[in-house]
Parts: structure tokens; sequence; C-alpha cells
């Protein structure tokens, strides 16, 4: 008689292949838990959770808000970045346990609707009060006063399908889409963390809102360190004149693009000639960098202007910068706007890593709260990371730390004392594993 459990899968030299499913409870995603004890240790989305106001009726409620943001924000860390993941990860096991539940005794977790609920029902307060938690994270991982703390602002675009709210065609991008902006800061040059993730209509100006991110988000820095420097760096988008008033005005200094006009075209002119006779001659890139005094009709007062007089064989290639600081070479102060360059990486690994352009719900303030919640994995990601400090992953982006580290498989056991986790003996990253606990043990909460 044939045993209908079994399936037969060819043959290995004389041995046939053989499968069951009778291994029991079995999870792809076992690393989770390891980034369960870093949301733990920091307090990451119980912060989140404390800022949204429950709504329900308490004698309906079976899911939490802690427990709904956690169970969102880790389906989303690895890789499942739809609510309708749910309806297979709501009795995974591994989910279960990092939620706080017992794989085989208790309850599953929250359905599709559930969290498709949790999400329309948030509101404009909920979102502004969470989004502070990114910013306070950022300065509770900061130990000492940095030195200097520099804030990359940049727009993206997250295109849209079907009757969104909100969403407009963008002509610079020729789709429908909503405009995100990012802001991401590094203290002392160290790595970009992000502090700030706004949905923005899809037929704003590419600069639009950042003076009222930047008010929140400086507020913030300056009660934690006050004598600490503060420097905008941003391209063409945020070159407005209300940006330069607003960060003049509080002391932020800026280093931000300027959009060629015939007027800086003319003011380059002098310094192209130049280096067009130069390239003549060395038939090779010619790269020269000046600096002029400027104003728009739009400006109150002349600002310096960082000149880029390059010249290649694809022709003339000027570039402009405009900035607040007075010291520094014109070389020194180019450099810095074109190391925002890892900006790009990190709305990459925002984009493709973590899917933060899901933005699939019809509502707007929806596809915001959607937003924060990918924002969220993704500074669980960044913490993970820097606990990785010295190791073959400490520059990994998002999408390596969750193949190698949360992408484990694993057998789950439960009994009355333990919940047993049995992974592959030849799982190559063990060692990453003991190093992180380690470290996360060892520093303070």
């Amino acid at each position: 008689m044939t045993d209908c459990s079994q399936l037969s899968l060819g043959f290995l030299g004389r041995r046939e292949v053989v499968g069951r499913f009778d291994g029991g409870l079995v999870s792809s995603d076992g690393g989770l838990l390891l980034l369960r004890e870093v949301d733990r240790r920091y307090g990451v989305t119980a912060a989140i959770a404390g800022c949204l106001r429950d709504r329900r009726q308490p004698g309906k409620v079976r899911q939490s808000i802690h427990d709904l943001v956690r169970q969102r924000v880790y389906q989303i860390a690895c890789g499942y970045e739809d609510c309708n993941d749910a309806a297979t990860l709501a009795g995974d096991p591994v989910f279960k346990a990092a939620v706080d539940r017992a794989p085989e005794s208790d309850p599953d977790l929250a359905s599709q609707p559930t969290l498709s609920r949790f999400e329309n029902g948030l509101s404009r307060t909920d979102l502004y009060r969470a989004a502070q938690v990114l910013v306070d994270l950022f300065v509770a991982q900061t130990a000492a006063p940095p030195k200097r703390i520099v804030l990359d602002v940049d727009a993206t675009d997250d295109p849209t399908h079907g009757q969104q709210e909100l969403a407009f065609c963008h002509g610079y991008y020729d789709t429908h889409c909503y405009l995100p902006l990012l802001c991401f800061a590094s203290p002392d040059d160290g790595p970009q963390q992000l502090l700030a993730a706004v949905l923005r209509p899809g037929n704003v100006h590419a600069g639009a809102k950042t003076v009222v991110i930047l008010q929140r988000i400086v507020a913030r820095l300056r009660a934690a360190w006050p004598d600490t420097p503060i420097l905008l760096r941003g391209d063409s988008g945020l070159a407005l004149p209300e940006v330069y008033d607003w960060c003049e005005a509080h002391g932020v200094d800026y280093l931000i693009g300027l959009s060629r006009n015939s007027r800086l075209q003319a003011l380059a002119e002098p310094f192209l000639a130049h280096a067009r006779d130069e390239h003549r001659q060395t038939q090779t890139k010619v790269r020269r960098l000046h600096e002029v005094r400027y104003a728009a009709d739009s400006w109150p007062h002349e600002r310096r202007v960082i000149v880029k007089a390059e010249v290649t064989t694809q022709g003339d290639n000027p570039r402009f910068v405009v900035t607040s600081l007075q010291d520094g070479t014109p070389d020194g102060l180019y450099q810095r706007p074109a190391e925002r360059g890892d900006i790009e990486n990190r709305i990459q690994e925002l984009k493709n890593d973590l899917a933060a352009d899901r933005t699939s719900c019809h509502r707007f303030l929806a596809n915001q709260g959607r937003l924060l919640l990918h924002a969220v994995a993704f500074a669980l990601l960044t913490l993970l990371r820097g606990l990785l400090h010295g190791t073959e992953l400490a520059t990994a982006q998002a999408g390596t730390l969750r193949t190698r580290l949360l992408k484990v498989g694993v057998r789950v056991r439960q009994t009355v004392r333990r919940l047993w986790l049995h992974f592959a003996s030849a799982y190559p990253w063990q060692h990453l594993w003991r190093l992180l606990l380690d470290r996360l043990r060892a520093s303070p909460a």
C-alpha cells in the first residue's frame, strides 16, 4: 500500500530520496529572535507603541498595540512587506516567539485584516509622536557629545498604483507617485542613521517641508548637545530661500547644490575658459574649484558659492554649491557634498531591501504609517549593524544582514521549562551570534 505521507524525489545513487512533512515546528526566520533581542535592549518598538493611542474597545482587543507594531516591523525586517503575509506568518513558531507567545500553546498572531485596520487607524498625532522616536534613538545611541552632526536630506520617488490619495504625476520621475523626504544623521562623519521619513504628495517641490522637519530634529539635537555644530547637506532640490534663511537664523550651517542658470554660468565662464585651455593641452579631464559671491533675486544678501569648473572630452560640466561656511578651501568644501553620495546607498536599502515604497493603501495617512514602520525596521537593522563593528558584516547592507543573520532555518521545540531552537550545525555565521549576544548584554540599555 502506498504511503501518502511520503514524497518520492528520485534517487541519489541507489538510494531513494524520500520526503515527509513531519519535521515539527520549523521556520525559515530563526534569526528574528536575535533581532528581537536588539529590540528588547533598546526598546524601539515599545517606544513606537507608546506613542500610538489605542482607540479600540478594550473588551474586544486580542492583540496589543505593541504586539501589532512588533509583528509588522519584524515581518518587514525579514522581507515580508505586505499585511497579506500575516496569512501565512501568524502561526509561524519563530514569529510567535518573537512577540512573546509560546509557539504551540498560545494563540496565533494578528491576521491581515487586523493589521490593515491598525495601519488605517493611525492619526496625524500618532505619527508625529512616533516619528520623534527615531531622533530620540539617535541621541540615546550617541554616547559622547559629537564634535559635529551632519544632516543629509533628500527626496526620492515612490510610484503609486490606482486611486491613492494625494498621488500625482511628477514631471521629473514621469510617473504617478508620492515624494518621501528622508533625513539621515552622521555623528562625527560616522555611519548614517535615519531620523525622519516623511511621505509627501507627488506634486510638491523636492524641498517642501524641509524646514518643518529641521525644526523638529534640530530642536531635539540642540536640547541634547547645545554646543555641537550642525551641518545640513543636500542637492539642488533643497535650494530654497526659506531653507537658507531658516538655517542662518538658527545657527545651522549648510552645503546645498545649486541648479545651473545663466547668471551662475556667466560667473563660472572665466574659470571654465582656463579649464578649456588646460584640457586642450593635456587632453585629460580638468577640474578646478573656485568661489564667487552670488545672490539670486529672492535672496536678501550675497552668499558664498563654490564653483566646480570641469571640462572633459564630452564638454563643460560646471557645478555649483552654496554654503554658509566661511572657513575652508573650495576643494575641501566641495568634497563634503560629494560625500553625501552614501545617502543614495541608504535610500536604496530602504527601497530595495526593506520595500519602503510599498505604500499600497488608499489612505495617505495609512501610507505614512507604513513608511514609518519600514523606517523602524531599518532602524533596528542599523542597530544590529552597529553591534557588528570589527566583523566582516560591519558595513553590510540590510539585505545582506537579513540573508546571513535573520533567514536562518530552525526547528522549534517547546517543553515545560524551555523553548529549544535547533539550528543547523553547519550554519556559517554562528560565531557572530555569540559575539552579538555578548555585546548586547554588555551594552547600556
